[in-house]
């Protein structure tokens, strides 16, 4: 983010457009909804600028630029022809610290003014930083689409009961849970269809019978998938944006926390290799706690919560506090990662099966299922396996399989910053670490990696 999005109330204020013709008109259109005193500065203008100081709804001084032109201006527009004037426009207004745009010319602006979806009192602003701002105007469009106009009035009506809600519920917490409670129900429905005193009516009658006494917290066991958000279930998002606490893993992506609530407590519980920010079972305890305090808990994990995640620990915790918890599927790693580097884990002139597994050593000891791994004709996704590689591989060929079985080795996939490693049982460990593979990593076994010369799709 280059730019910080913000809202500025511009009602009843000096706001200077420098410019007569069409481009003005519109800058000086969108200044008028916000309710702007706009003060025109040109030699001439085109009728409908004109038409609106002939109406004074605007007022108009009829000269050349000139740096006084901006005494007490809150905000400066320059939306002439002449680019010689729009520089001299900005440096003007740089000069006296006044907030100045200038039309076609990002370099020359302090602030950029977005494509706006106006729902007011809601309303959405989307910029594309000046780098292309048709493609704002399109996304724009899109969002037109799927955002009715009664959004509008369902704001307005908030707004009257904004009160009542803040004496009925001491925190900002329940509150934001009534709300988020309300904007999912009957109360929407009721504007949509036009029966806004229905809606008014509900909103009362569910006010007057809550129970504040009564609020419970919850837990969110969330999947977060193996690291592209664009692989997140709708349910997951939903959640991730309504959570007050997001306990995380040090396998979710950037991309994903990025999603998270913004004003949501972090809380990080991640664990490396010989390295436990907190053991699971103070994990546990801690979601447990957290949710009989009333807040809402999202556990966001890395991948799916029930594969190699400890999901079913941490549920076992709030099942014996009588807490109540929701679980969301996450796209495990192995099967995300193996498709993002073009490696089908089952393919009919290959494999017929896969294996999950862990390759997880402890205590420098290997003790894995040598007997199911040998099995032919399937593929095998070790996770955690990166430390222990060499050894593993080691074994495979010392218990009897072809030191040519071919191996990949997938740092961060799905994500921009993946790296694939293909090689043998023979020669993968060497290659690997020629790489400096870090972890996330996830490992592939079987005749299947010979498919990602063909296959491989992504390249970030």
């Amino acid at each position: 983010m280059q730019s910080l999005p913000i809202f500025f109330n511009i009602k009843n204020r000096r706001c200077v457009v420098i410019g007569g013709g069409d481009v003005a008109m519109r800058k000086t259109s969108m200044l008028l909804k916000a309710h702007a005193d706009v003060m025109l500065v040109a030699p001439a203008l085109c009728h409908a600028l004109q038409a609106l100081v002939d109406q004074k709804t605007i007022r108009h001084t009829e000269a050349d630029f000139d740096p006084l032109h901006l005494a007490e201006a809150c905000l400066v527009i320059a939306a002439t022809d002449n680019g010689a004037v729009n520089a001299a426009v900005s440096v003007a207004a740089k000069a006296e610290g006044i907030p100045v745009n200038v039309v076609d010319a990002p370099a020359l602006c302090t602030f950029t003014m977005g494509s706006i979806i106006d729902r007011s009192p809601i309303v959405i602003a989307v910029s594309s930083e000046g780098n292309a701002p048709v493609l704002a105007r399109y996304i724009r469009t899109k969002i037109e689409t799927m955002l009715p106009s009664a959004y509008g009035r369902i704001a307005t009506i908030a707004g009257e009961f904004r009160d009542k809600v803040k004496a009925k519920f001491d925190t900002i917490q329940s509150r934001r849970i009534f709300w988020e409670g309300m904007l999912q129900g009957p109360l929407v429905e009721k504007v949509l269809s036009g029966q806004e005193q229905a809606a008014k009516s509900y909103l009362q009658k569910v006010l007057d019978e809550t129970d504040v006494k009564a609020d419970k917290g919850e837990v969110y066991l969330v999947g977060g998938g193996p690291g592209d958000p664009d692989l997140l279930t709708f349910r997951a998002l939903r959640l991730m944006q309504q959570c007050d606490v997001c306990v995380y893993d040090k396998l979710v992506s950037p991309e994903v926390m990025e999603l998270v609530r913004r004003d949501a407590e972090l809380i990080y519980v991640g664990k490396a290799r010989d390295q436990h920010t907190m053991p699971q079972e103070d994990i546990n305890k801690l979601l447990a706690r957290l949710a009989l305090e009333g807040k809402r808990v999202l556990r966001l994990k890395g991948g799916d919560p029930f594969i190699f995640g400890r999901g079913g620990e941490e549920i076992e915790t709030l099942m014996a506090h009588d807490v109540p918890f929701q679980v969301v599927p996450g796209i495990t790693a192995a099967n995300g990662v193996s498709t993002y580097a073009g490696i089908p884990l089952t393919h009919r002139d290959y494999a017929q099966a896969c294996l999950f597994m862990t390759g997880h050593l402890k205590d420098g000891s290997i003790d894995l299922d040598w007997e199911a791994i040998m099995r032919p004709n399937q593929t095998v996704v070790m996770y955690m396996a990166l430390v222990g590689l060499p050894k593993i591989c080691e074994q495979l060929i010392t218990k009897g399989i072809s030191a040519s079985m071919p191996i990949a080795v997938i740092q961060q996939g799905t994500t921009r910053r993946q790296r694939v490693v293909t090689g043998t049982l023979s020669d993968i460990a060497e290659k690997v670490a020629l790489a400096e593979m870090r972890a996330p990593s996830l490992t592939i076994i079987g005749e299947v990696v010979l498919l990602r010369e063909k296959l491989n799709w992504f390249n970030p």
